[in-house]
């Protein structure tokens, strides 16, 4: 195994390589699917790259509601294949492949109606905790159990007393969904894949019918370049149809993007020990727990403006707001959103009119010779996504690969990790540090904490925490600038951290310190960390303007005044 370290050198290298041999895969689009699709064919023993054209996860994989589930609301659509496959995927997850960054993670279900609601949605939680069990990786969380209201309210006091007359609690899990894409891609680097971000394709090779490459650019160093490959597969979730164009063929099926918004309140708003989930009329609702703050989200609403930066309007936020508020004693206000976040559903076009309705099960094509698309799908079965798109790939490939290994390949910095879990309170007094941050960082890094810690070993100053942002420590934000191929401040700010989300100023108080932190790493200079900062600065602006918008038209208009991260 090579290095799972992603910094500025490792990234050169690996670009050099892909441009000067044939690949066996190339993947385009580096979030969850595009990741775990790398991970899997270098797990196979192809020769394998991975090129994303902005960050790792920049799109859907960095916004969604961070939840590893089966979907409990997939079982009233009888879609019982698809809850089962996602119930593994949980469990393994949490047990064997990422116990590092997948944690358990309770919810509780108000029940708003005597006798019947019970049974019924008492029969549903049963059947998933049964199908979970079944699945032969379902027994590291708690079973469900029921309620009585006064029970329920001394678990969750945040509640109206009239918003229920008992409830249903239960287990699913969760997990920092940028952070576990950058440790997917990190992995498969481990395995021997190039891996590179800030590499856009611009156009596909051709040699008659067959696709046998592509045109990259480098967005950092600069410069075009071909990378041939006998298979890549389109992994690029709501930019599929896009990436289709850029080999001129009608796609085979059409992947449709539905917005969804979440809220980020801290965590004295809402008075409860447990998670909740409501219903609406649209969909469902959860108010999750997140460190010391809670996600509320989410919406539900067709989108057809710009991909890249999904806009939140003052309607998004007020519906989450007039929702959640119609369940909780104490009503949130607009003052209480310390953060707001919009991402976009890779939703499989044609199946119903509305977005809530549409399959989140995935389809795999081979719609031109040497070019695999895969699309659809859900966060929580990655994998099963991945391993699907390289089975259709290596059928074209005119050898025997080996058949897929992932299910038993854990992600770098769980091997370990429980153990130095157990000791945390031993590595606190060795470095000086409190045992609550400790914990925080073996719950990022893993069995990797040793790599941050030794940054602070050689440099003390490196252990203090982040000014504006108290909960990371410096050594964080080297790190990710030496280790996890953030190449910009947003990057560390929004993505390897989550400081964007969980600060009132939206990381405006911490940029510059980080992008100073960041400059020697990266070989900045003063005028390009001022300008880092101010773009940063720009974004922040621009985000709170667009959620003052009345519609996603205007709130649109606004996000895109500020200035994008600019190719060379």
């Amino acid at each position: 195994m090579r290095t799972a370290t992603l910094g500025p050198d490792e990234r050169g290298a690996a670009l050099a390589r892909m441009a000067e041999r044939e690949l066996d895969v190339l993947v385009v689009g580096g979030g969850v699917v595009g990741a775990g699709t790398a991970l899997d064919a270098a797990t196979r023993g192809l020769t394998t790259g991975l090129v994303e054209a902005r960050d790792w996860a920049a799109g859907t994989s960095s916004r969604s509601s961070k939840l590893i589930h089966g979907g409990l609301r997939y079982l009233e659509m009888l879609d019982f294949a698809l809850v089962r496959e996602a119930l593994k995927e949980r469990g393994l997850l949490l047990g064997r492949l990422a116990p590092h960054l997948v944690k358990p993670v309770p919810f509780l279900y108000p029940l708003q109606h005597r006798g019947w609601e019970r049974l019924y949605a008492g029969t549903g939680v049963a059947l998933y905790d049964a199908m979970s069990v079944s699945s032969g990786h379902g027994r590291g969380l708690p079973t469900h159990r029921h309620l009585t209201r006064k029970r329920a309210l001394r678990v969750a006091p945040c509640l109206k007393k009239d918003a229920l007359v008992g409830a249903l609690q239960y287990y699913d899990a969760q997990m920092d969904d940028a952070r576990y894409v950058t440790t997917i891609v990190r992995t498969a680097a481990a395995y021997g894949a190039d891996v590179a971000n800030r590499a856009r394709v611009t156009g596909f090779l051709r040699e008659g019918e067959r696709v046998v490459g592509a045109r990259v650019r480098d967005l950092e160093q600069g410069g075009e370049f071909e990378i041939r490959a006998r298979q890549i597969v389109n992994a690029t979730g709501v930019w599929t149809d896009d990436t289709q164009k850029l080999i001129a063929e009608r796609g085979q099926f059409h992947v449709r993007a539905s917005k969804g918004i979440h809220l980020v309140v801290p965590k004295d708003r809402i008075h409860s020990t447990t998670g909740l989930i409501l219903r609406t009329e649209k969909s469902v609702l959860f108010v999750i727990p997140w460190g010391r703050h809670w996600i509320v989200g989410t919406t539900d609403t067709d989108w057809d403006l710009d991909k890249a930066h999904p806009a939140a309007s003052s309607a998004d936020i007020d519906y989450l707001l007039e929702h959640v508020n119609a369940v909780l004693s104490v009503p949130l206000t607009r003052d209480d959103v310390q953060g707001v976040y919009a991402g976009l559903r890779p939703l499989l076009a044609g199946e119903s009119d509305a977005t809530s309705k549409l399959s989140r099960e995935h389809t795999v094509a081979h719609p031109v010779p040497g070019l695999v698309v895969v699309a659809g799908g859900k966060y929580t079965t990655y994998r099963v996504m991945a391993k699907d798109a390289v089975d259709e790939a290596v059928h074209a490939l005119d050898r025997r690969v080996a058949e897929c290994v992932t299910e038993d390949v854990p992600l770098v910095g769980a091997e370990g990790y429980k153990a130095l879990w157990n000791g945390r309170a031993r590595i606190a007094q060795r470095t000086g540090l409190h045992v609550a941050r400790v914990e925080h960082l073996l719950n990022r890094y893993g069995s990797m904490v040793d790599e941050v810690l030794e940054l602070v070993a050689a440099d003390p100053s490196l252990g203090d925490p982040l000014t504006g942002a108290e909960d990371y420590l410096r050594a964080e934000v080297v790190y990710a600038a030496s280790h996890e191929g953030a190449r910009h401040l947003d990057d560390v700010l929004t993505r390897r951290t989550r400081i964007s989300i969980e600060t009132f100023d939206r990381g405006t108080r911490s940029a510059r310190e980080a992008a100073e932190l960041m400059a020697p790493v990266l070989g900045w200079d003063r005028s390009q960390v001022e300008k880092e900062v101010e773009r940063y600065e720009k974004r922040v602006e621009a985000e709170r303007e667009s959620q003052l918008q009345p519609d996603d038209l205007t709130a649109d208009a606004a996000r895109l005044g500020a200035p994008d991260v600019q190719p060379i």
